[in-house]
């Protein structure tokens, strides 16, 4: 594996690689990688010739800066589980790589509706901090494949509508949540849990599941007071939304016709750590369709 931490010389490596025809796979990262990370990094490698990883923790995602900084780091770790899943280049750049002019945005990025709603509600700037960083790496790597993980969901279909808006020549692929057995998704911020806060946490996942073995036609308001009840039940200080919505656009679905494409939402503090997840609920759930 090729450590690379500039601009610079990942563009020039890579224009190499391009020029002797090689597909790149590109996985976006925050780092204190987990077994999700690594499943991206696998099917990276099964339908790239050369895969990309980068790790950076980027600062104008966080629209709260005690976040940025409780955020995990474990770099170490993090390279030697690349090294062993066979990443072939891992890009850890600094800031001042991936914003060489400073962090302000001057233009914003049209995202309508999906930035004002769920994860866009609670987390006002979050997703133009994504599409900020994400655009920057697009354009760095220039990756015919981009790997990342559906327990984004909304982030998934905000990326997507960066790559329209922008006509970026890369092709998004979204890969199922992977879950410990308890059920509960693989996330970074697991690591701020304490076991027993891991046990309470696979709450959300047992109410996507009610909600997904419950759902009828007709009025959908009493599977999310339902599952509302399960998490708080479990010691969650705080619920943001429970939503079941549209799976091609995330509007809130109260009437269910019983053949539309839904998913249910979750996201919910515990011991201070906020938690998301997602469910499909019907057989088209795709965030990207």
């Amino acid at each position: 594996m090729i450590l690379i931490k500039t601009a610079a010389d990942l563009s020039s490596l890579l224009a190499s690689q391009r020029a002797s025809g090689a597909r790149i796979g590109f996985v976006p990262t925050m780092g204190a990688l987990h077994p999700g990370h690594l499943k991206l990094v696998g099917h990276s490698k099964k339908n790239s010739d050369a895969t990309v990883v980068s790790i950076f923790v980027n600062p104008t995602q966080f629209n709260d800066p005690n976040d940025y900084t409780r955020y995990p780091i474990t770099l170490e770790k993090d390279i030697y589980l690349l090294e062993q899943a066979g990443c072939d280049i891992l890009f850890l750049p600094a800031i001042e790589e991936i914003y060489p002019e400073g962090t302000s945005l001057e233009e914003p990025y049209a995202l309508g509706y999906l930035e004002n709603l769920l994860e866009g509600k609670y987390r006002p700037g979050h997703f133009q901090g994504v599409c900020q960083v994400v655009h920057r790496l697009l354009e760095l790597v220039q990756p015919s494949l981009l790997f990342m993980g559906q327990k984004d969901y909304q982030q998934c279909m905000v990326v997507q509508q960066l790559i329209r808006l922008k006509q970026l020549p890369v092709a998004l692929r979204i890969i199922p949540t992977l879950r410990e057995t308890s059920g509960l998704a693989l996330s970074s911020r697991n690591l701020r849990l304490s076991g027993k806060d891991k046990e309470a946490a696979t709450a959300i996942y047992r109410s996507l599941q009610m909600i997904r073995n419950e759902l009828r036609p007709g009025n959908l308001e009493p599977l999310i007071t339902r599952a509302v009840a399960e998490i708080r039940a479990a010691g969650f200080e705080q619920i943001d939304y429970v939503s079941i919505a549209s799976a091609q656009d995330l509007s809130e679905v109260a009437e269910w016709d019983g053949h539309s494409p839904l998913v249910a939402l979750v996201a919910a503090f515990i011991s201070g750590v906020r938690l998301i997840d997602n469910l499909p609920l019907t057989e088209t759930g795709s965030p990207v369709g």
